[in-house]
């Protein structure tokens, strides 16, 4: 069984404010610009403001290790930092963005670490990572994209596609085959991409449920030098699995905010609003409603918390994290539909949150690994590890 000690009661506590009195007032601004067709985003002015409030509270580089100027928190605390975010639909986390700051420090050599990991860490740059392409989703097998030697350079010719965030980072990390062979078993590797990289061009924006923007990458004899192999030669595919992980149980938490947020806003308007002289709070599929989405709710706080525990004493946790992908995003789509449920047309709008949270938990059933894939992943290691 896990406990929560004091240190981090308290850290969850203050980001609870944090959401409750610097994000959720710009709930808003957000969804009058996901109601207007444009990105549902802060914008730079409003995230510059964010971000020096975070300094200042000390809401900065979370699960950065201490040698790198980080609080270096465990998983079970970071489970209710982003629970809490999730709480509000205002896209917000704390820099810098965990999955890849785990991959550089899994695999960054000491150069890398100080032309890149200590400044994202410091919050000075940002990044993306750029792995799914047109023929090549949830199977990393059918990657195509190349990275050729070439002297003491390396040139890389493909296309990637659902990239977040290129626009505005400042490197991207790019998986790329260097061995046809060996494929995802030995032959992927990563590379760090300077932004402006002669070669790496942003071909197109592509709008997104829940006013989200991805973007496909062509790479034209797009040359990056040795210095830019991130970790080894083919060993691209294990650290690639480490962020995924580490994602996947951000992503549970933030579900789980959603989820509540959605139950909470249930809760209040079947206690205020009256049909055929009866409240719906007194009606039985109303009830069931709301009794499901607690036990679920509860169920799944104990699956991602159970799995950070796991993380933090060093286990393997990729099967946890294809069940709670799977489960918290499932059952966070059952919850958000009920609440839209019970507002009836209002739920549906724009004007409250519901819908863009609906969009956004839809878009987490695909990115990150579909369900499908995670169900078949979790089957075979139940059938004996294959």
């Amino acid at each position: 069984m896990y406990q929560v000690n004091e240190e981090h009661r308290m850290l969850r506590e203050l980001v609870k404010k944090f959401v409750a009195n610097e994000l959720m007032p710009l709930e808003k601004n957000v969804l009058d610009r996901f109601a207007s067709g444009q990105p549902a985003a802060l914008s730079d002015e409003e995230n510059k403001k964010l971000f020096k409030q975070c300094k200042e509270l000390g809401l900065w580089a979370l699960d950065v290790p201490e040698e790198v100027g980080g609080a270096n928190l465990p998983s079970v605390a970071l489970v209710g930092v982003n629970e809490e975010l999730g709480y509000t639909c205002v896209p917000f986390t704390f820099p810098p963005d965990s999955p890849n700051l785990h991959m550089l420090l899994a695999t960054a050599n000491p150069e890398q670490r100080k032309k890149y990991l200590e400044p994202y860490a410091a919050g000075e740059t940002s990044s993306a990572i750029a792995i799914s392409e047109p023929g090549a989703g949830g199977d990393p097998a059918g990657m195509k994209t190349k990275a050729v030697k070439d002297g003491n350079d390396w040139v890389i010719n493909g296309r990637k596609i659902w990239i977040s965030r290129i626009a505005k980072a400042d490197f991207t990390i790019v998986m790329a085959v260097t061995d046809s062979k060996l494929g995802a078993r030995g032959g992927i590797t990563a590379f760090l991409v300077d932004t402006g990289t002669p070669g790496l061009v942003v071909a197109r924006a592509i709008p997104m449920l829940a006013g989200q923007r991805t973007y496909e990458v062509v790479f034209e004899d797009c040359r990056v030098a040795e210095s830019q192999v991130l970790g080894r030669i083919g060993a691209g595919f294990a650290p690639m699995q480490l962020r995924l992980t580490v994602r996947r149980l951000q992503m549970g938490a933030w579900c789980i905010g959603m989820a509540q947020r959605a139950l909470d806003m249930l809760v209040e308007h079947a206690n205020q609003r009256v049909t055929f002289g009866q409240k719906l709070a007194d009606r039985q599929a109303v009830q069931w409603w709301v009794a499901d989405a607690a036990m679920k709710l509860h169920a799944c706080r104990l699956m991602v918390m159970d799995a950070a525990v796991k993380q933090d004493e060093g286990r393997d946790v990729r099967m946890e994290a294809s069940m709670i992908k799977v489960y918290a995003t499932e059952m966070a789509t059952e919850v958000i539909d009920h609440a839209q449920q019970a507002f009836g047309a209002m739920g549906v709008t724009q004007e409250l949150p519901l819908s863009m949270m609906a969009q956004k938990v839809r878009t987490m059933r695909v990115y990150e690994g579909p369900s499908e894939v995670h169900r078949m992943v979790i089957a075979r290691r139940i059938f004996g590890g294959r």
